[in-house]
């Protein structure tokens, strides 16, 4: 969101208002969060020194936060005259929340990345002026699907694995079922956690999908299509993001993605191999291009009353394997040496890659389980003298084959995004170079090598390994 809202006020400092809604309890909550978590970030350092003194004054006159909820009715803002206000003045509603955790609960998932989705377009319906609604999914709806993956809408209940239907209303009461069990046998909060996280894993696979973050967005998505009605809809499918190529902070990342994880446990020294085909086509795409896709989608499709499905991919046009990545890695950990704690140089190492999961967990078990089965005997002779190492050990050894159960599906990735859709909207805007120089989205001009190399290797290293 922080960089969607940076390139509006930056290029269009025209704009009337942008409203943001913010998961907060109140306006002051909702103000303060995004001070701290948007405006004061070295990503708007190019407005800043463009308006100088006038910084605040300008974004105050331009950026409106408003505390509500997407998971609630009516985004759960309760003044009716703010709910009022909005559906007047709004004309173009922007919906990026989502949970991204692969493993996340399935009732969060689903009242956010389903629920949400649909309260955002029931509000979106209340707009008088509204011109169109921009939902940012993600290209990994599609599962594990080999070969080209057209840009194609889902029909409701269009499950990916065999003839199954999938019912959302029935997923939605198998949760509150699932909850009322749980909550007759008063299960701990850990333990509700836990069986949610695994229902919601489970129910994913059922139904075709590798995890519960894109079976959800893939719900959410169908909530769209099939309750739009006559509402102008684009639905804009990024692939991995990764940090801005170009503008305004080369480099500058927000959180971590699959890719930035490893790099940042590389650093650490906590990864000591990796598992994968190194020759799979890595699908990444700057935050930045996402960000001008996202502008140049909304203006070509204002006030069109049907659906409309984008990739922000780069599989098909400037594809890039993992092994690109990995050899730019050990380039500049060579030539960038890290230092430890106690100030001495670590020695730049390439890590051995598994091409073959087999292979890995025969690994991983004569690496780790077996010395860990070998404690846990010695903490049984020792009558427990060894058991929290034991059971710090034995967590961490289930968490890493956890993670590497969810990422597996990523790591040996067959298919490419087909982008036909998007490449006709580049070719059009073509047509008008000041546009597409300022709205650049074209994957063509990354330089790969380059990218990692100088700009997003540096860029996790300094924003996101703090």
């Amino acid at each position: 969101m922080e960089v969607f809202v940076e390139k509006v006020m930056r290029v269009q400092p025209d704009v009337k208002r942008l409203f943001l809604l913010v998961r907060a309890a109140d306006a002051s909550s909702a103000e303060q969060r995004v001070q701290s978590e948007i405006i004061g970030k070295e990503l708007f350092k190019v407005v800043k020194d463009k308006h100088g003194d006038g910084f605040h004054s300008f974004v105050s006159s331009k950026l409106f936060p408003v505390a509500g909820d997407i998971v609630q009715q009516n985004l759960g803002i309760p003044d009716s005259n703010i709910r009022e206000k909005l559906w007047q003045e709004v004309d173009i509603v922007v919906n990026v929340a989502a949970t991204t955790s692969f493993d996340e609960r399935y009732d969060v998932a689903l009242g956010v990345n389903v629920l949400g989705a649909k309260h955002v377009l029931e509000f979106a319906k209340q707009c008088v002026k509204l011109q169109v609604l921009l939902h940012v999914s993600t290209a990994y709806v599609a599962g594990e699907q080999r070969g080209l993956i057209l840009e194609k809408r889902f029909r409701m209940g269009e499950a990916l694995k065999g003839d199954r239907y999938l019912d959302i209303e029935g997923e939605l009461m198998l949760v509150d079922e699932r909850r009322r069990q749980l909550g007759a046998h008063n299960a701990t909060k850990e333990a509700e956690a836990r069986a949610m996280k695994e229902l919601g894993i489970n129910r994913a696979r059922l139904f075709g999908w590798s995890n519960t973050y894109v079976y959800t967005k893939a719900m959410g998505e169908m909530l769209l299509g099939e309750l739009r009605g006559n509402l102008p809809l684009v639905i804009l499918r990024p692939t991995i993001i990764t940090s801005i190529h170009r503008d305004p902070v080369p480099g500058w990342i927000e959180g971590t993605r699959t890719i930035d994880s490893l790099i940042m446990g590389y650093v650490k020294g906590k990864i000591t191999c990796f598992f994968g085909d190194p020759e799979t086509v890595a699908d990444m795409i700057p935050a930045d291009m996402v960000v001008n896709a996202m502008i140049a989608t909304m203006a070509a499709h204002s006030r069109q009353p049907s659906e409309f499905i984008y990739h922000m991919s780069s599989s098909v046009r400037n594809p890039v394997q993992y092994s690109t990545l990995q050899q730019c890695g050990f380039r500049y950990f060579h030539e960038n040496p890290r230092v430890g704690k106690d100030g001495r140089v670590i020695k730049t190492k390439k890590l051995p890659v598994f091409r073959n999961m087999f292979v890995f967990r025969v690994y991983m078990t004569l690496r780790y389980k077996l010395p860990l089965e070998g404690l846990h005997l010695v903490n049984l002779l020792s009558c427990g003298r060894f058991a929290r190492r034991y059971d710090e050990l034995n967590r961490k050894y289930k968490f890493a084959m956890h993670l590497v159960d969810l990422y597996e599906p990523y790591a040996f990735f067959k298919g490419c995004f087909d982008d036909l859709n998007l490449e006709r909207l580049r070719t059009a805007m073509g047509k008008d170079d000041a546009g597409a120089g300022m709205f650049d989205f074209d994957p063509k001009h990354i330089d790969w090598k380059d990218y990692f190399y100088s700009i997003h290797i540096p860029g996790v290293l300094k924003y996101a390994c703090k």
